[in-house]
């Protein structure tokens, strides 16, 4: 019996770790397993969250933007404006017509530029050709430029303002003031 009772009081290994604590290559691991559970949920949540939560889109014009002055482009000419958060192209035909199309390849989302030498719209990305009215002429794009609304201002000068005012006030008659 004496060596049954050395062997009862001899600490074992189960109470050795209890004494000490966890051993460091076990809490090692669990921080390891930890921080890639906690990171897997957090990479699964953040696009839901994301989705839900859209990010606020700036207003960058909205429906009416001065494209530019009317002597400001040549015949067989255009300008890339920003329409919005998305790019716009005014044309100038070489017969003296306005035409404002969006600049936006219906293909891939590209931005389309006139090609003068062509008389053409064309899009670099697939070589995708539109004609002036924004039809797709060949190329990947299937469907056609968005038209865009096109008002022509008149700002008359101070003298010619003053001279319509005259011209209204001498010469027209309104029916109420005769």
């Amino acid at each position: 019996m004496g060596t049954q009772s050395k062997k009862e009081n001899a600490p074992s290994v189960e109470d050795h770790e209890r004494q000490r604590g966890k051993p460091a290559r076990r809490g090692f691991v669990e921080v390891l397993l930890g921080g890639g559970l906690a990171a897997s949920i957090i990479s699964f949540v953040y696009p839901v969250l994301r989705y839900l939560v859209p990010p606020a889109v700036a207003n960058l014009g909205g429906d009416e933007i001065v494209a530019c002055k009317v002597g400001d482009l040549k015949p067989n000419s255009s300008k890339i404006f920003r329409f919005g958060s998305r790019p716009g192209l005014l044309l100038l035909t070489g017969e003296g017509e306005y035409r404002a199309l969006s600049a936006v390849c219906t293909h891939l989302g590209c931005t389309v530029q006139y090609r003068n030498d062509t008389h053409q719209i064309w899009c670099a990305c697939h070589n995708g050709l539109y004609d002036l009215s924004g039809r797709n002429i060949s190329g990947p794009p299937a469907r056609a430029l968005e038209n865009l609304l096109l008002l022509l201002y008149y700002r008359p000068s101070a003298n010619e303002a003053f001279e319509s005012v005259q011209y209204m006030m001498t010469r027209v008659r309104f029916g109420w003031l005769v």
